[in-house]
Order: structure tokens, then sequence, then C-alpha cells
């Protein structure tokens, strides 16, 4: 059967025929995603999942087979608007190029902030169940970084999961034990697992979460992301390089984010390292990382207390007592702070986006009245 005739004969299939397509059913497809995208069928549209975004291209896995679309009716003005791995996309059945028409409104969304001076948001990937934050023990611990990925990975909507690779260069346990416990002291209610990729340690509890629906690799460049992909997937498909002795940091070896089928049932999305980390309005995840320091909060005699110097503070009274970390505290306040400068400026640009429309709008009727006038005239 060609591929066009194939494509025909999936556009009529029924929702119910559409969830149980193997090749969709493998990158998460359900009942729930089917029933969104009926009216998508009903216009002979094709439902696949994003598994690849480039150069305002993407690859779509669909029940026929992976096909190569042009995003060009999905790329709006908003960055968090446009095509994204992870997404699941309206495809036409047939053209030369082939266009995604549409994706299904996401359930969950991993967002940061560019390093832009139009203070954009930039999505990392779609609909996504864990958030793996990779960290590597072959480099000191950055506490305040970590708290960082969990912020966004809290506001995302997915579940995170701390992993710190590499466990076999620590090979004392208490080494290791202390290490551990000074993370989960920084990820209240999340697992933190310790695996090596070289002797398996830690591997199986990994692959059993992972089975689980789609997940998605995080952290910098050197963490160990892509060995972990390989690891996962049972074969080299990601490209790994070494890391430098120096500072333990490695170059980009994955260059775009990639989903990826696992052989023990579930969706992985691998993501090049991230050099930066920035919020993007994210008070609630912060929040839940540092869901103890709320809990003081809660406890303060002013309810809009600064925690600094106020009287009554319940926070800077644990910080005193010995029953909060000043780290914690410092930690907080600082991602706090950068929220709210990258919410103060996004609220900025959209007032001056507004300003903007209306003065092109008054111009534009200015225009039509002085027009109507003189043909009066």
């Amino acid at each position: 059967m060609s591929l066009s005739s194939a494509s025909a004969s999936s556009s009529s299939f029924s929702p119910s025929a559409l969830s149980s397509a193997p090749a969709l059913a493998a990158l998460g497809w359900d009942d729930a995603w089917a029933a969104e995208f009926a009216p998508y069928a009903e216009q002979g549209l094709l439902p696949g999942r994003v598994v690849r975004v480039d150069r305002g291209q993407c690859d779509v896995v669909t029940a026929d087979g992976t096909v190569r679309a042009d995003t060009a009716f999905v790329t709006p003005h908003d960055p968090l608007r446009v095509i994204c791995t992870g997404d699941w996309a309206a495809v036409e059945p047939s053209g030369n190029p082939r266009y995604v028409k549409a994706y299904l409104p996401r359930r969950t969304a991993f967002v940061r902030s560019t390093s832009s001076q139009r203070s954009e948001g930039q999505i990392l990937a779609a609909n996504v169940d864990h958030a793996i934050i990779a960290v590597s023990l072959a480099v000191e611990l950055d506490l305040g970084r970590i708290e960082r990925f969990l912020a966004l990975a809290w506001e995302s909507g997915a579940q995170p999961l701390v992993v710190l690779t590499k466990a076999d260069l620590v090979p004392d346990p208490a080494t290791l034990a202390y290490l551990v416990q000074d993370v989960e002291a920084a990820a209240p209610g999340v697992q933190v697992l310790t695996v090596s990729s070289l002797t398996g340690e830690g591997m199986d509890v990994l692959a059993a979460v992972v089975a689980d629906g789609t997940s998605v690799l995080l952290g910098i460049s050197g963490a160990g992301k892509s060995t972990l992909a390989n690891a996962l997937l049972g074969a080299d498909v990601m490209d790994v390089r070494a890391t430098r002795d120096v500072d333990g940091k490695g170059r980009h070896t994955t260059t775009t984010r990639n989903l990826l089928a696992l052989p023990g049932g579930g969706v992985l999305i691998d993501t090049p390292g991230l050099r930066g980390v920035g919020l993007w309005d994210a008070e609630a995840g912060v929040g839940q990382v540092f869901s103890e320091i709320e809990e003081y909060a809660a406890e303060c005699r002013f309810h809009d207390c600064a925690h600094e110097s106020e009287p009554g503070c319940a926070v800077t009274a644990a910080v005193a007592e010995g029953t909060l970390p000043e780290r914690r505290l410092e930690s907080y306040r600082k991602l706090l702070r950068e929220n709210q400068r990258i919410v103060a400026k996004t609220d900025a640009r959209l007032r001056a986006e507004i300003r903007r429309d209306w003065r092109l709008k008054s111009a534009e009727g200015r225009a039509n009245y002085a027009a109507k006038r003189g043909g009066r005239g």
C-alpha cells in the first residue's frame, strides 16, 4: 500500500480505532487524546506525535509511519505556542510539503525564560509526565541549580525526579549517603535516585519510572543525559563525549530535542545541555520547592512579611533556631526575586504591545476618517 493510500484510509479512522493504533499507543496516545482529536479526524487530518523540530519543520510519527511536515501554520508570534517536541499534532494526510495544521492542548509544558532582552519564554518539551533532572556526581553539587530545575519542573505540571549520575565515581557509601541527604533536603517531596550507567546501579529503578508515560531528561552539559538515554534505550543512539577533567563540563552532544520510544515501555525526550535555566512565571513551582519555608511563613505575624527583619517572622526564627538552613532561605529569596523581575518584564512587554496595537488602530481610524472627509470635499 502506498503512503498516500494508507494515509487516506487512516484519516477515516474513528477515535476508538485511532486509540488502538500501535504506533500511536507506543507514544502515549489514549482515549482522551483521541476524543480531543475527533474534530480534526472529521476534517481528514492525521494524528501524530512530534518527535523532533528543526528549521521550521518537524518529524511526526503517525499511524502510517514518520512523516516530515512544515510548521508554518502553527508558528504564531507567541514563542510559547510554537510546535514543540512532545506535542500531539494534526497533520495533512498528503501533500508536498505536508503541513501541521494544529496541535492538541498541552497537558503539561516545560518552559524556561530565554536570555533575550525581550524576556520571552521558551518551551522545551510538551505533554511530559516525569521531569528527570540529571546531576553529575563527578563535580561538586550545586544545590541552588537543582532547586532552580525543580521549580521549573513543578511549574510544568510534571513530576520531578532527581537522578544523581556517575555514582561509581563515589565509591565510599557514607560519602554517597551524605550527598543524597543534601539533595533530598533541597528537593522535598521528590525522589532522589543514584545511578551508574557503568555498573548498572539504580538503572532498573529508573527504567521502571520512565516506563510509565513520557519523561524528559534535563540538566547541564556533562550531566550524563545522553549516556542515561543510551542505557535506557539499550543501544548507542545518542552521541556521547567525554567531559573535561578541569571542571567536569561537557560539550553539547544533543543539539535538538528528540522523542524516543523505550523498549521497556514509555517515551523519553532527550534535551541539549542547558547553560542557562531562567525561571518563567514559576512562583507556584518555587513555592513547591521551598514548601517548608512557605509553611513557616504561614505562621508569621504579618501576612505580607518579607522574612527580613520584621518582628514575629517565623521564617527568620526558624533560621535562628537552626531548623531552617540559611542557604535555603537565601536561595528562596533569590528565585522569588528573579521570578518577580521576569513577570514584571513580561507584563511590561504585554502592555507595550497593547499600546502599540492601540496606536496602529488609532492611526488607521484617523486615516479612514480623513479619507472620508476628503471624498466628501
